[in-house]
């Protein structure tokens, strides 16, 4: 498989995880986003809701740096593999060098979270939302550490925060249900 379409096949399949004119646009203000997200809200079709996300995750992965597509790159190709270690060092590089790319943070959150080390995968989640707060694969991740830690009603709040951006997310929706019944309808 070419090195590109392995990228985003690692990158759609890491969701738990082009090139852009300026390397500023991989976040909330490229003026992409929010009619996609907008689509995203409205159609009540699963085809079109996929092709939609994949473009969103795309977008987010852009740069016009070719040494941050490389680390990108490198780093995704990395995780596919399971070599975390080296996965980590490239998402490393990538925040000390572009500390505004919010996929890059969220990239490292999710090795973080592969590599069990859940309060800097937190840290991480946190960053990527101050960049793009609707960013609903880092708010998955979000719910999927809570659910970890065995705090079902933080972890509902974040599923609950990621389907209300993205309401085709059809497995968190039925990890909703399932903290919803166990937590009985008590006060989150």
């Amino acid at each position: 498989m070419p090195p590109r379409l392995l990228v985003l096949a690692a990158t759609a399949s890491l969701t738990l995880v082009g090139m852009a004119p300026d390397a500023a646009r991989a976040d909330q203000r490229d003026p992409r986003l929010d009619p996609l997200f907008a689509r995203l809200q409205i159609t009540a079709s699963d085809t079109e809701a996929q092709a939609i996300e994949q473009r969103i995750w795309l977008i987010w992965s852009e740069s016009a740096d070719t040494r941050l597509d490389l680390l990108m790159e490198e780093g995704v190709v990395a995780m596919a593999q399971r070599r975390l270690q080296a996965a980590l060092e490239r998402f490393d590089r990538m925040v000390e060098q572009a500390p505004g790319f919010a996929e890059a943070w969220n990239k490292r959150a999710t090795v973080h979270y592969l590599l069990g080390n859940y309060r800097a995968s937190v840290r991480d989640i946190r960053r990527t939302l101050d960049l793009e707060p609707r960013h609903f694969g880092a708010l998955s991740g979000l719910g999927l550490i809570y659910a970890a830690l065995e705090q079902p009603a933080a972890a509902l709040r974040s599923f609950e925060a990621a389907v209300a951006i993205n309401p085709h997310l059809d497995s968190i929706s039925a990890r909703i249900e399932q903290l919803r019944r166990e937590l009985g309808g008590s006060p989150i």
